[in-house]
């Protein structure tokens, strides 16, 4: 086995080590999301906190390590007698991004359930998990009714499982903890939420402190016991202060003023319901325990606002998370109480059981912010020649209808074309291919009836067998792959025209963030075509692309649409069951490279003999129109809107049309 790197040996990271000991000293805190960039001790520390859990004492036996003193009633495999208990070590299970349903919850034998009329329940991931850590790396990329499952689990501690009128119940207290690259895409403001605290990591800038890093990793890959053995006392203090915050924690007051700083904060900040409040309240009561208090300051409440109201703010995916300090100070000092005593020396997040200082280096820049106007060149007359005018702010995005794709497809679930999925309603029946997941128990009694004198039936039990199991066949709503084409040249640079196009599309993305989907975004201006941003799941990050894209140049269509297709053509190797929505927005005309114009009929003519689903927005002004852009909607045998056009009434007919065409 494998030594983990220590606890106290991870360098700087001081707010994700303080949220993850919270955690261990108060479960009931709600676990921690860790935001962050690869490469920045993520999962390092996350795998270094289960050896300082203490122990836990277990009904010998129990796969679900029930507590002697106080067993689950409702346990599988109880009842439990009183007997001697056995103690192991505190577990760290992980949660793989492409588990399915039943590794998670556990399984049901349905032959046997059917058959015998016996609960013959496998344990799952959450059952391993109970009263210890519950890890889920890339949490944002995890399918949503997993993350649903697994957080419903940690509120209520316990997991459910129902299927055909069997059900089987288990205790699952876990302390939950994910990690998250934004890049990679965001969770569902509704999900964040239901994570007690949010910490955002980032590599410092400070060279020291990287030097650190490299000289403790490398020693710890020579010699990994080696290096365990020289964190031995600094990882013993951490484990005996957690245990002795702990067994203070029922004993912190939290006062009527500190109680009166949480509420105003969360007043004052706007956050949606009541989690945040009291969330706030475990928090700040932990970090008094963690100090060794039995009073909550007004710095503990502060600590705790930084750590659980920054990812509650969030409104869309494009506002990036985060927190007004002097704000928070304000607030907090205006409700300031009268029964705060004196902060001792050891104050909120102090002693880190030997764990260097904090990182007084620079923390990096906000991932999520967009950029001012301005960037992307000096403004210049806009226009068709070689001029470059400076980006262009995007109008206010609006609400738009779904855009889907014609048919039936088999992606990764998502909430915008049709598609046959695990979840969703049931449609039929098939025999099942692997693994039974989902029993269509009408269809199974079909199957097995015939056969029952065969069999040699002779009691009132059905005598199924492997080949009279049916998997209900479910359709429900898959993701796909939104990509856009923007025209960026010299004939779109108006700047009030270009704000339109801008807001359009953020529209777009801001739908496509709601639906599940993957967006890419590919632009031409000028002498050629960009990939400006590859396939991805982070909208917010197209969004950012989207804000700070500069116009000007000539109108290289055919190098747009054959890049497009050619982004397709990498993304239908790398995920070929997810299908693509490509939407061109351009005025239509072609001015870059030789034989403009039939280049681009003949580009946009790969797009409709592979059958992609396509929208132009047609965004050309002016009293004389050519009409340009219809041309190019009929090549690519897809449809075309104006520009004023693209609201939800115009998008509505604009599904119907697209979905006419296909038939």
């Amino acid at each position: 086995m494998t030594t983990p790197f220590p606890f106290t040996a991870v360098v700087g990271q001081d707010d994700l080590r303080l949220a993850l000991l919270l955690n261990a000293v108060s479960p009931a805190v709600g676990g921690v999301l860790v935001r962050g960039e690869k490469g920045t001790a993520k999962s390092t520390a996350v795998r270094a906190l289960s050896a300082l859990l203490p122990e836990v004492d277990v009904v010998p036996g129990c796969r679900f390590s029930c507590d002697p003193a106080e067993p689950d009633p409702a346990c599988p495999d109880g009842p439990h007698e009183a007997g001697p208990a056995g103690a192991r070590p505190s577990r760290m299970v992980e949660l793989p991004v492409g588990a399915s349903e039943d590794r998670l919850v556990g399984a049901l034998d349905i032959e046997r359930a059917l058959a015998e009329g016996v609960k013959a329940f496998e344990p799952g991931l959450l059952a391993d998990a109970h009263r210890g850590i519950l890890y889920v790396d890339e949490v944002n990329l995890l399918h949503d009714h997993l993350v649903d499952l697994l957080l419903d689990a940690a509120a209520m501690g316990a997991s459910y499982v129902e299927r055909e009128g069997v059900s089987v119940r288990h205790a699952s207290k876990f302390l939950l903890v994910g990690t998250m690259n934004p890049e990679e895409g965001e969770l569902r403001p509704q999900l964040l939420d239901r994570f007690g605290l949010t910490v955002e990591v980032a590599a410092s800038r400070e060279p020291d402190q990287r030097v650190e890093v490299v000289r403790r990793r490398l020693a710890h890959d020579d010699d990994p016991s080696g290096f365990a053995a020289r964190w031995a006392d600094e990882e013993a203090t951490v484990r005996q202060r957690i245990v002795a915050a702990r067994e203070l924690l029922a004993s912190v007051r939290l006062g009527d003023g500190a109680l009166r700083q949480i509420a105003a904060t969360c007043a004052a900040f706007e956050v949606d319901g009541m989690r945040a409040d009291i969330v706030m309240a475990r928090t700040a009561t932990a970090l008094a325990a963690w100090a060794g208090r039995t009073e909550v300051l007004a710095e503990d409440v502060r600590q705790a606002a930084l750590l659980a109201l920054p990812h509650r703010r969030r409104r869309n995916p494009f506002d990036a998370p985060g927190l007004d300090e002097d704000k928070l100070d304000q607030t907090l000092e205006e409700y300031s109480g009268d029964d705060d005593p004196d902060p001792g020396p050891d104050g909120p997040g102090g002693g880190g059981g030997g764990a260097p200082e904090p990182d007084s280096g620079p923390q990096g820049e906000d991932a999520g912010a967009r950029p001012e106007e301005g960037e992307g060149g000096q403004p210049q007359p806009s226009g068709a020649g070689s001029g470059e005018q400076s980006a262009v702010r995007a109008a206010e995005p609006f609400r738009t209808k779904v855009l889907s794709v014609p048919g039936i497809g088999e992606g990764a679930a998502g909430r915008r074309s049709r598609a046959r999925t695990e979840h969703g309603r049931t449609t039929g029946a098939r025999r099942p291919r692997g693994a039974l997941t989902k029993l269509h128990l009408a269809a199974t009694v079909q199957a097995a009836a015939p056969h029952q004198r065969a069999r040699g039936r002779s009691g009132p039990g059905l005598v199924v067998r492997r080949d009279d199991l049916r998997q209900a066949a479910r359709e429900g709503r898959e993701g796909n792959l939104v990509l856009f084409v923007v025209d960026a040249s010299g004939s779109m640079a108006a700047r009030q025209r270009m704000s339109a196009v801008k807001g359009a599309v953020l529209s777009l993305l801001l739908d496509a963030y709601q639906r599940r989907d993957k967006v890419g975004l590919v632009t031409f201006r000028g002498a050629a075509a960009e990939v400006a941003l590859p396939p991805t799941s982070s909208v917010d990050a197209a969004a950012a692309r989207l804000e700070s894209l500069p116009t000007g140049g000539r109108t290289p269509l055919a190098a747009g649409l054959l890049k497009a297709h050619d982004v397709l053509r990498v993304e239908r190797l790398r995920d070929p069951a997810r299908r693509a929505l490509v939407v061109v927005v351009t005025d239509g005309r072609a001015t870059g490279g030789p034989e403009p114009v039939a280049l681009a009929g003949r580009a946009a003519r790969l797009f409709a003999a592979e059958g992609v689903a396509s929208v132009v927005v047609d965004c050309e002004s002016g009293p004389v129109r050519l009409g340009l852009a219809g041309q190019l909607a009929g090549e690519l045998g897809g449809t075309a809107v104006t520009l004023d056009e693209l609201r939800a009434d115009s998008i509505a007919g604009l599904v119907k049309d697209v979905q006419r065409r296909a038939a």
